[in-house]
C-alpha cells in the first residue's frame, strides 16, 4: 500500500513540474535557512558547557556607583576570592585570572608576541575542566615563574608536547627572564567565554596580595560551589560581608552611592553577561531568540507556500478525487496520498537543503565571525534531525492541502461546481497576509539595525578617529619611546602623535576616585603627554592644554564637561583644584575639552581627568605608554607605515611591529551589530524570495483559473495595463493589509532594540547634557543626551 502511494505521488509530482519546483525550492531555502540557524545556536549555546562542573561555577562581580558614575565589572579586589572561602563553606574552591597582555617569549633567538597569556592561581584546574597531557594539576602553577602551555604552543615553540621541566624563556624590557614548563593542557574549546594559550602562576604577581576590597584590579574570579548549594542565598550575604570589611559603605549608602558583589552563573556568561573588563567578546541571548524566530519565520513561509499553492491547485485535483471517490477510494485513503506527496516533496526539499548549508556554510561563517562546520559528530544529531524534520513539516504543511482536497463530494466535483483556484479561499489569503507581514517586519527590522549602524559610524565622537595609526607595545621602547615618537613626527605626512596608554577606542581604562568640593567621585584617570588633545582632535571648551615648559603643569589636569558638571563646579572650573590618591595630592584644572565617547555608544559619557604622563613616574622599566597614536596626512600611506616601521626596527630588534586604525579599532566595537545586520539583511531577502515565489504561484494558477475571463476582456478592447490591473488588484490589497499589521510591531521591538543605546540615530545628538541648549535649567546632570532634544531630564 504504501509502495503504491510513493509510486503514484511520483507520478503526480512529475506530472504537475512547475508547482513541484516552486514547492521544493521554497522549502528547501526555508530548510536550509533553519539548519544554519540550529548551527548557529548550537555553538552559542555550547559556550562553557565543556566544564564538567560548569553549572556549580560562577564568576564574582563588582556593581559600582559614586556620584551619577555607575559602572559593572566582571572583576574584583585581589582579596574577594580569600574572603569567599574564609566565609562561606558553601564554596568549595576559587580561582582568579589575570590577563597578561602583549607577552613576547622567546623560540629560538626569535622573540615571538602572544596575545593570550594569562596569570591564574594554582586551583585553576580544580574549578575548570581543563585536561592536562603533561604534570600535576594540583601544584603545576603553585611556584613562581611556573607555567603551563596548550598543547598547539608546546608544539609551536619546542616542536613536541613532552615538555615538562623545559624552560620558556619570557622578554621583558630588553631583558630575559625563565618560565619553567610544569604542565601541559589539551587546546582549549573555542565555546569558552575566555580562551588562553599560556597560564602563569599568580604567585609571580605581587599585587596578587593587595588586601584593599575596594581597589578594583583586572581580576576575573571564580567560585565553585559544593553540590546543592544555592548561589542566591550565598550572595544575599555579600553586602554584610563588605560593611565587614569597608568601614565606610554605610556613609556611601546615606549618599544613594554603593560597591557590590554578585554572581554570575557560568554558563550564563556568554549570552547574557555584558560588563566592562569581560575576558572575551560575548554573544547575546536576544540575538540567539531573534534568530531562532527568524528561522521559524522563514520554515513558516515556506510551509504557508505549499499550502498555499497546494490548495490553489485544487482544480487540477478536484476531477481525479471526484472519480477515487466514485470508484470507491476511501477518504483516508485519499489523505495518505496527499500527505505521501507532501512529505516526498519535504524529503527532496531536505536533500537541496543540506547541499545548499554545505555550499553556503563558508559565506555564513564569514557573515556571522564563526567557524562552523560539518563533520562526523554533527551527522550523530544532524540525520535524526533530519528525518524528524521532514516527517514533521511535509505532515504539518500536506495536512490541511490532504484533508481540503479529500473533502471534495464527487458529485459537485463531477458538475464542476467546486470552488477553485485564488477566489474564494479565505484561508488562503489571510495565509497571503501573514507570509508578507513577516516579509515586511524583517525589511523594517534590517533597515532600522542599518540605519542605527550608519549613525554610530558617522556620528561625531569629540576626537577625529579618522586617519590616526596606533603603533603598539611602545613600553619595549622603555625611555627611548619619546625619543621614537620625535623622529616620527619628522616623517612627511605625519602631522603630529601622542603617546599614551589610553586612548578613545582601546580597552585600558583607569578607574579612581577623587575628591572635589569636599565630596568624592569615580572617573577615568588618564595619564597622557602634551600632544594629546591636538593628535586626537578633542576641542578645549574653557582654559588651555598642557605645556612642558611649565613646571606647574606637573600637577595640572584637564577635565571633560561631564567631570566638571559631577564634581560641582558651577561656575568656572578653572584653577579649581581636585585631590587624588590616598594622600590627597592636589592637582589644578588648567581646561575643560568637551565630551567625547571613550566606550560603547551603548554608554553615556563618564567623567574623564587627562594629567600629564611626568606625573606618574615609571616604577620600573617597561611601564611606559603602550600607544604611539600618529595623526596622518598622506596620499602614500604604505610608504609612510613603512618609514614607521624602519624606525621601529631600529629602536626595538625584539619587539614586533603591530599597529591599527583607530576607526578600524572602533568600528569593531560594534562587530556584534554589524554581524547582526548582515545576517538580517540575507534572510530578509530569502524570506522576501519566498514569499515572491509563492505569490508568483498564486498568481499564475490565479491567471490561469481566469483565462476565460481575461480573453474576454481583451476582446472587448482591455489593454495589457488594465489586465494586469485587475489580476494584481486583489494580492496588492493583501500587500497593503500586511503592511499596516506589521509596520507598528517592527516599531515596537525594533525601538526596544534601540534603548540599549545611549545614542540612537532618532534621539539628542549634542553628545552630552553639557552641550545641550537647556545645560542651564538642569538640577541634575544626567542622561540628558538620551532624552528628545530639548526636553532635559531634571
Amino acid at each position: 500500500m504504501v509502495g503504491n502511494y510513493i509510486k503514484t505521488a511520483f507520478r503526480s509530482l512529475k506530472r504537475n513540474k512547475v508547482f513541484t519546483f516552486l514547492n521544493i525550492v521554497g522549502l528547501a531555502i526555508g530548510l536550509a535557512v533553519c539548519l544554519l540557524i540550529v548551527f548557529y545556536v548550537v555553538d552559542e549555546t555550547s559556550y562553557d558547557r565543556y566544564n564538567t562542573n560548569g553549572d556549580r561555577i560562577y564568576r564574582v562581580n563588582t556593581d559600582l556607583k559614586i556620584k551619577s558614575s555607575i559602572s559593572s565589572k566582571a572583576i574584583t579586589a585581589p582579596r574577594v576570592a580569600e574572603i569567599m572561602r574564609l566565609h562561606f563553606p558553601q564554596v568549595e574552591k576559587t580561582v582568579r585570572l589575570l590577563p597578561d597582555e602583549d607577552v613576547l617569549f622567546k623560540k629560538g633567538d626569535e622573540p615571538v608576541l602572544e596575545k593570550r597569556a594569562v596569570y591564574c592561581d594554582s586551583s585553576l584546574f580544580g574549578v575548570f575542566t581543563l585536561p592536562m597531557l603533561e604534570g600535576d594539576a594540583g601544584t603545576a602553577l603553585a611556584e613562581p615563574n611556573s607555567i603551563v602551555l596548550t598543547e598547539r604552543m608546546a608544539q609551536k615553540y619546542f616542536n613536541t608536547t613532552h615538555v615538562l621541566g623545559k624552560i620558556l624563556v619570557r622578554v621583558e624590557d630588553n631583558k630575559t627572564s625563565n618560565r619553567k614548563i610544569t604542565g601541559v593542557i589539551r587546546n582549549m574549546p573555542a565555546q569558552s567565554h575566555f580562551n588562553f594559550d599560556f597560564f602563569e602562576s599568580m604567585a609571580s604577581v605581587p599585587v596578587s596580595n593587595n588586601s584593599n576590597l575596594a581597589a578594583i584590579y583586572p581580576f576575573s574570579t571564580y567560585i565553585l560551589l559544593k553540590p546543592g548549594a544555592d548561589y542566591k542565598s550565598l550572595e544575599a550575604q555579600f553586602p554584610a560581608l563588605l560593611k565587614k570589611y569597608l568601614d565606610f559603605l554605610d556613609d556611601m549608602e546615606k549618599n544613594g552611592d554603593y560597591i557590590k558583589l554578585s554572581l554570575t552563573p557560568l554558563l550564563d556568561i556568554h549570552l547574557r553577561s555584558n560588563r566592562s573588563d569581560e575576558l572575551g567578546a560575548n554573544g547575546d541571548i536576544r540575538y540567539v531568540y531573534i534568530f531562532s524566530g527568524v528561522a521559524l519565520f522563514i520554515l513558516l513561509l515556506a510551509c504557508i507556500n505549499f499550502v498555499n499553492l497546494s490548495t490553489a491547485h485544487s482544480s487540477t485535483r478536484a476531477k481525479e478525487v471526484g472519480v477515487r471517490k466514485v470508484l470507491g477510494s476511501a477518504r483516508k485513503h485519499l489523505v495518505a496520498q496527499f500527505l505521501s506527496e507532501a512529505v516526498l516533496i519535504t524529503f527532496f526539499a531536505m536533500l537541496a537543503a543540506v547541499l545548499l548549508v554545505w555550499g553556503l556554510l563558508p559565506l555564513f561563517n564569514h557573515i556571522s565571525g564563526k567557524s562552523l562546520s560539518i563533520t562526523s559528530g554533527t551527522f550523530v544529531w544532524l540525520l535524526p534531525s533530519m528525518l524528524g524534520i521532514t516527517l514533521v513539516i511535509g505532515l504539518l504543511a500536506g495536512a490541511y492541502p490532504a484533508f481540503y482536497l479529500s473533502a471534495f463530494d464527487p458529485i459537485e466535483v463531477l458538475k464542476g461546481k467546486v470552488s477553485t483556484g485564488f477566489r474564494g479561499g479565505t484561508l488562503r489569503s489571510a495565509l497571503v497576509v501573514f507570509q508578507f507581514a513577516i516579509s515586511i517586519f524583517l525589511i523594517i527590522g534590517t533597515l532600522v539595525v542599518y540605519n542605527q549602524l550608519s549613525y554610530i559610524q558617522n556620528k561625531s565622537l569629540g576626537f577625529n578617529r579618522k586617519q590616526v595609526l596606533l603603533v603598539k607595545h611602545m613600553n619595549l621602547l622603555n625611555k627611548q619611546a619619546s625619543i621614537f615618537k620625535q623622529e616620527v613626527r619628522q616623517l612627511p605626512g605625519v602631522v603630529n602623535a601622542t603617546l599614551s596608554s589610553f586612548i578613545p577606542t582601546g580597552n585600558r581604562r583607569w578607574n579612581n576616585y577623587v575628591s572635589a568640593n569636599n565630596n568624592t567621585q569615580s572617573t577615568q584617570f588618564w595619564p597622557v603627554d602634551e600632544d594629546y588633545v591636538n593628535t586626537m582632535g578633542m576641542q578645549l571648551e574653557k582654559g588651555r592644554d598642557f605645556n612642558t615648559h611649565l613646571s606647574s603643569d606637573s600637577s595640572a589636569i584637564i577635565i571633560n564637561q561631564t567631570a566638571a558638571g559631577v564634581m560641582g563646579f558651577a561656575g568656572d572650573p578653572i584653577n579649581q583644584s581636585i585631590f587624588f590618591g590616598n594622600n590627597l595630592k592636589q592637582y589644578h584644572i588648567i581646561g575643560v575639552i568637551k565630551d567625547f565617547n571613550f566606550s560603547s555608544l551603548r554608554e553615556n559619557v563618564t567623567p574623564v581627568v587627562l594629567t600629564m604622563m611626568t606625573a606618574f613616574e615609571r616604577k620600573k622599566e617597561g611601564d611606559g605608554p603602550d600607544n604611539l597614536c600618529v595623526k596622518v596626512n598622506t596620499d602614500n600611506l604604505p610608504a609612510l607605515i613603512a618609514g614607521i616601521e624602519n624606525k621601529w626596527k631600529t629602536f626595538s630588534r625584539n619587539g614586533e611591529f603591530d599597529y591599527s586604525f583607530m576607526d578600524e579599532d572602533f568600528d569593531a566595537l560594534y562587530s556584534a551589530e554589524q554581524r547582526t545586520g548582515k545576517i538580517s539583511l540575507l534572510f530578509t531577502a530569502l524570506a522576501i524570495f519566498i514569499a515572491c515565489l509563492g505569490l508568483f504561484g498564486l498568481a499564475a494558477f490565479a491567471a490561469e483559473q481566469r483565462t476565460r475571463e481575461i480573453g474576454i476582456r481583451k476582446v472587448l478592447g482591455a489593454d495589457a495595463a488594465s489586465l494586469v490591473a485587475t489580476l494584481s488588484a486583489n494580492f496588492l490589497k493583501l500587500v497593503v493589509i500586511a503592511i499596516l499589521i506589521a509596520s507598528p510591531l517592527a516599531w515596537l521591538l525594533m525601538n526596544t532594540w534601540l534603548n540599549g543605546f545611549a545614542y540612537r540615530q532618532d534621539r539628542c545628538r549634542t553628545g552630552s547634557c553639557f552641550n545641550c541648549p537647556a545645560y542651564d535649567k538642569h538640577t541634575v546632570y544626567q542622561g540628558c543626551h538620551s532624552q528628545p532634544r530639548g526636553e532635559p531630564q531634571e
